[in-house]
C-alpha cells in the first residue's frame, strides 16, 4: 500500500469514527433503551422523592440536588409500562434537556454503548406503547436491539413547563 493510500485509507477511518455516537444504555424490565451520552449530566442511585400533588403519573416528584429543584420521571410510567416499585436497585439518570436538567427513573443502568450513524436502523412501524416521536432509531448489538430514545421528544417543553411549575408551587 502506497503511504497516499495509507494515509487515505486512514482518513476514511477518522471521518467515519467521527460520525461515530456514544450512547447510555439502560433497562426498564426487560427492554433496553439508550440516550446520547452527552446529555446524560450524572447517575445516581435512587433515594427518593418528594411526590407533587396533582402531578402526572409519570413525575414520580422532585428531588433537591446541590440546591437546584428537579423533576424526576418515571420512564417505565411515561411509557404506559405502569409504575416504578422503585428500590435502592434503581437508578436516576440527570439529562439535560434543552436549558433544562431533569431525572428519569429506570431500572438500572448497563453500558456505553458506540455507534455510527449506519449502524442506527429506523425503527419499524409497529404499534407499541412508546410513541414513534420518542425513537430515534435502532441499534442492534450482538442479540438484542436496543432504542435510542428521542428525548426531547420525550419530554417537550409543554411536559417539562408542567413538572416544573408544579415543583415551583411546593417549593
Amino acid at each position: 500500500m502506497t503511504m497516499e493510500a495509507a494515509m487515505r485509507t486512514h482518513g476514511e477511518v477518522a471521518a467515519a469514527d467521527s460520525e461515530a455516537g456514544q450512547y447510555l444504555t439502560f433497562t426498564i424490565g426487560e427492554e433496553e433503551f439508550a440516550v446520547d451520552i452527552m446529555i446524560v449530566r450524572e447517575i445516581k442511585g435512587w433515594a427518593g422523592v418528594t411526590r407533587l400533588p396533582n402531578a402526572p403519573a409519570y413525575v414520580r416528584g422532585v428531588i433537591n440536588l446541590r440546591g437546584v429543584i428537579l423533576p424526576i420521571f418515571d420512564l417505565r410510567a411515561r411509557f404506559g409500562m405502569g409504575e416504578t416499585q422503585a428500590t435502592e436497585k434503581n437508578v436516576v439518570i440527570m439529562l439535560a434537556v434543552g436549558d433544562r436538567t431533569i431525572g428519569v427513573l429506570v431500572d438500572t443502568v448497563s453500558d456505553i454503548l458506540t455507534a455510527s450513524k449506519d449502524e442506527i436502523k429506523s425503527a419499524p412501524d409497529m404499534q407499541t406503547n412508546i410513541d414513534d416521536a420518542y425513537v430515534n432509531g435502532l441499534i442492534s448489538v450482538d442479540e438484542r436491539m436496543v432504542v435510542l430514545l428521542e428525548v426531547k421528544g420525550l419530554f417537550d417543553r409543554k411536559t417539562l413547563d408542567a413538572a416544573i411549575q408544579a415543583a415551583d408551587v411546593t417549593h
